[in-house]
Order: C-alpha cells, then structure tokens, then sequence
C-alpha cells in the first residue's frame, strides 16, 4: 500500500483496457477481504475535493487522483466509503465506479460516448406507445407526455411518436437538436466527464435519452424519472404479480441510476 494514497492497486475496480468504460462501472468487482482504513472523509484538493483514508488520497484505478469538482459529490462519495464493513464491496459504491468510470474511460473518448447518448433519440423508449390495452395506454401518456413536451419545448426537438413496437424514423431536424442539446448539457471543463458518463448511465439504463437529460437538468427527479421509465414492467406486475428476483435486480438499477442523478446534479464546480 502506498503511504501517499490508497492507489486502488488491489482491484478494487474494474476500468480502463479495451472495455467499455461506461458498463465497467456497472460490473461487479472482487471485494476486499478486510477493511484497511477507520476514517474516510472529503476535504479539499487540486482541482476540487478529495476522498481520503485515514488522510490517504484516494486515486482510480489508472492512479488519477479522484477528485470531485463540488464538496457535496464528494462527500457523497467519502459517504460509500465509510458505510463500508468489514470488507469492502464496491457493488455498494456507484458513485465512486462511476466517478472511476468518468475519469480513467469518458475523459479520453468524450465525443463518442456523446454520440452514443444521442443515438437513443432516434429510438427513443417514450416514442413507442401502447394501443392497448386502455389502462397501459394511459399511464404511458401521463408519464411520458410531458417527456415529450419537454424535449420540444425546451429543447426544440419534435419526436414522432408511434403505436406499437416497429421502428419510425425521427425527423433530421429533432434528432439535430437533441444532439445539440447534449453537447449543450455536457459542457466543457473538469466535470464534462462527469456529466456525460452520468448521462450515459442513465439512458442505458432507462433506454431514454429524453428522460435522462430531463434528470440531468433537474426537470424530473430520479425517482420520478424511474417510474416513468419502468411504466410497462409497473403495469405488468399490477397484472401478474410481482417477480421477487426481478425486483431485486431493479433496485440495483435504481441504485445506480440514483447515483447517476447525483453526481449530474453534483458536477458543476462550486
């Protein structure tokens, strides 16, 4: 262990290579069989706010120094730490595999994964409603219209909505103005990264774009945005009954997408 900072040297998580930087930071790590540290905390670094243990810097795995550019980010993050038992389970700490993600993968191939997020309006799960029956109809309408609204009114992109599950093609000039709005969200700066792999995160995990960017921006809160992102399975379930094991894997989601919402909301410098 180094004696300047933690260093992650011992696999704490999965990151950087040839992988897909955004779903390593979904991907379940080996945890450490002992907790090596009594006190973790935020406090201020180069750049933003530090984690440290036992006043150790925490680094990612590809030894950048792990700094959040906000204190409440951080303290989020300092937070999974120190919730940690007597071994450390980094499938408990989204924020900090995220953060990881955003630092060692996003930073370095921002443009395609803002391609990537884009890509989802033109396929977007709130653009392909249901027919019937009745009751689903209008559940999807009451979570998704004002999804809709809100990419055209305040973001000028006009999606065509269809019945059913096959494909319509999205005007050129909405799926323009979505991308343009992304690059706009993103921004430039030490917490661009940040942003987008929160971004990312959230769309792939809701299979919205539209709905991502509404919690990006604040206009949906992330509990609000994830029953409108799961109004199908919801109905379902009211039908059929609920699936324990399904359930249990959707509050994983939730956990990450939560913490995707966060560090959105926590990535402007303060």
């Amino acid at each position: 262990m180094s004696k300047e900072s933690t260093g992650l040297d011992a696999d704490f998580f999965v990151s950087g290579g040839e992988r897909d930087p955004v779903k390593a930071a979904r991907e379940p790590a080996r945890p450490l069989p002992k907790r090596f540290y009594k006190e973790a905390v935020a406090a201020p670094a180069e750049g933003g706010y530090g984690i440290f243990l036992d006043g150790r810097p925490v680094n990612t795995p590809a030894r950048r120094p792990l700094v959040a550019p906000s204190q409440p980010l951080a303290e989020a993050i300092a937070a999974e730490w120190a919730k940690q038992g007597e071994t450390i389970d980094p499938a408990t700490m989204p924020l900090t595999k995220l953060m990881n993600t955003a630092l060692d993968g996003v930073a370095a191939q921002m443009a395609e994964v803002e391609a990537e997020v884009a890509k989802y309006a033109a396929s977007d799960l709130i653009c392909y409603r249901a027919g019937a029956p009745e009751g689903l109809a209008a559940a999807q309408s009451l979570a998704w219209d004002p999804l809709v609204a809100f990419a055209r009114e305040k973001l000028g992109a006009k999606l065509a909505l269809a019945e059913g599950v096959i494909f319509i093609e999205q005007p050129q000039e909405a799926l323009d103005a979505f991308a343009r709005a992304v690059r706009d969200y993103v921004g430039e700066g030490a917490g661009a990264p940040l942003r987008l792999a929160a971004l990312h995160v959230m769309t792939t995990l809701s299979g919205s774009a539209v709905l991502a960017l509404a919690a990006a921006r604040h206009e949906i809160d992330a509990g609000k945005a994830w029953e409108a992102a799961n109004v199908d399975e919801d109905w379902q379930m009211r039908a059929w009954g609920e699936d324990a094991d399904a359930m249990a894997r959707r509050s994983v989601r939730f956990q990450e997408f939560e913490a995707a919402a966060t560090v959105a909301r926590h990535s402007t410098p303060d």
